[in-house]
């Protein structure tokens, strides 16, 4: 593999393109046609490498999948039209009724929706453990048990799994270890190197990189990816080729974005640890975070989101976030602005304040999702909104 930001430019493209663009073209078309019955039996027959109609490939599409692959280090991707799209579809190709699943406890909420509301209604049974309990999670895993989930770095809390521990638990249950690895991203973290069977990322975020398109990615083995693009084809969850052109835009970029990504989480975090209005930070890139040494194991940088808890009450955070004068007020994260969050008030606004305590959401809880702007200004923002809280 050559570095990785040159794998983030040409990884995945030919060296010629169509009419000599420089981009990949837009592929913008549902079907595709042939010059005549000989070429569709040499395609059926598996002799000719082509395209047939939209659902099931695009050459747009494929770009971004191999230059995916290409940065996860994985031999094959399968882009779907979200990361929630993706990770149903996954689930649903894999598990079958009298299967059962482990779920650790902090993956993204809709993923525990899917996990906890919908697959028991075919007959999948789910375990809910906590995040990185490797002794709970030995503890869960019976004959019938086919998957473990869990994300890594997790939302809004940060907390990291050991994936070479996990590795070595499911191989030995003869079960497949999923990893959600949209926060940590491939420039951060790659999950397969340390002996994890499949990655997903939602592609709206680090990877796209500029808040304009919706998508998500499965990585893994060859026979595994063909087998869910099996899947993908009958639901329909492909990616449009526009989607795919910006997504491929994005990549060109990521890795100087995550570089300063990176480098503003590191600062902030650091910079909160040390404020007397901040009673508690969330950063795996901090001594004081619970599993910095694992972090350290297996990642290469921290990513640009910080979770912390103000001094004080909701109200007293929310005074803090609408005294921000740079980041947006948004529930999501991963472009080059910077935007912030109260998750107890946008993203679990549905729960009440008991239910929220309960998976450990606190009013009190800020999440702050860094873009690319200029440190120096992100720092002197967050210090004049502390001080007017």
């Amino acid at each position: 593999m050559k570095g990785f930001s040159t794998t983030a430019v040409h990884g995945g493209e030919k060296r010629r393109k169509g009419e000599d663009s420089i981009t990949n073209p837009i592929f913008q078309t549902s079907t595709y046609t042939f010059e005549n019955t000989q070429e569709i039996i040499e395609y059926t027959q598996g002799l000719k490498e082509r395209y047939e109609y939209g659902r099931y490939g695009n050459p747009t599409v494929r770009v971004a999948e191999k230059k995916l692959a290409a940065l996860e280090g994985a031999e094959e991707a399968a882009l779907f039209v979200s990361g929630m799209n993706c990770i149903t579809s996954v689930l649903l190709a894999m598990l079958s009724r009298g299967d059962h699943i482990v779920l650790m406890d902090e993956c993204y909420r809709k993923t525990r929706y899917f996990c906890q509301n919908i697959l028991p209604k075919y007959g999948i049974e789910v375990t809910l453990v906590k995040t990185g309990d490797l002794k709970a999670l030995r503890e869960s895993l019976n004959k019938r048990t086919r998957l473990v989930i869990s994300e890594s770095p997790t939302n809004p809390y940060l907390s990291v799994v050991d994936f070479a521990e996990l590795a070595e638990i499911s191989k030995k249950n003869k079960v497949k270890v999923i990893i959600d690895s949209t926060l940590a991203t491939p420039y951060n973290q790659r999950p397969l190197e340390h002996g994890i069977d499949i990655v997903i990322h939602s592609a709206t975020k680090y990877l796209g990189g500029h808040n304009d398109l919706i998508g998500g990615v499965v990585l893994g083995n060859a026979a595994f990816i063909s087998a869910i693009k099996e899947f993908r084809g009958a639901l329909g969850g492909i990616m449009d080729p526009h989607s795919a052109y910006l997504l491929i835009r994005g990549l060109k970029s990521f890795p100087l974005r995550m570089e300063r990504q990176n480098k503003n989480g590191m600062e902030l975090a650091q910079f909160l640890a040390a404020h007397p209005k901040v009673r508690k930070v969330y950063y795996p890139g901090l001594e004081t975070h619970p599993q910095c040494q694992i972090a350290q194991k297996q990642m290469q940088g921290y990513g640009g989101i910080v979770s912390f808890e103000i001094e004080g009450d909701g109200k007293k955070a929310a005074r803090f976030i609408d005294h921000l004068k740079l980041p947006y007020i948004g529930p999501s994260f991963g472009g080059t602005e910077s935007m912030v969050e109260q998750p107890a008030i946008i993203s679990y606004y549905e729960l009440s304040q008991e239910q929220r305590l309960e998976i450990g959401i606190k009013d009190e809880l800020i999440r702050l999702a860094l873009g690319i702007e200029d440190t120096v200004d992100i720092v002197a923002d967050i210090k004049q909104a502390l001080d007017h809280s």
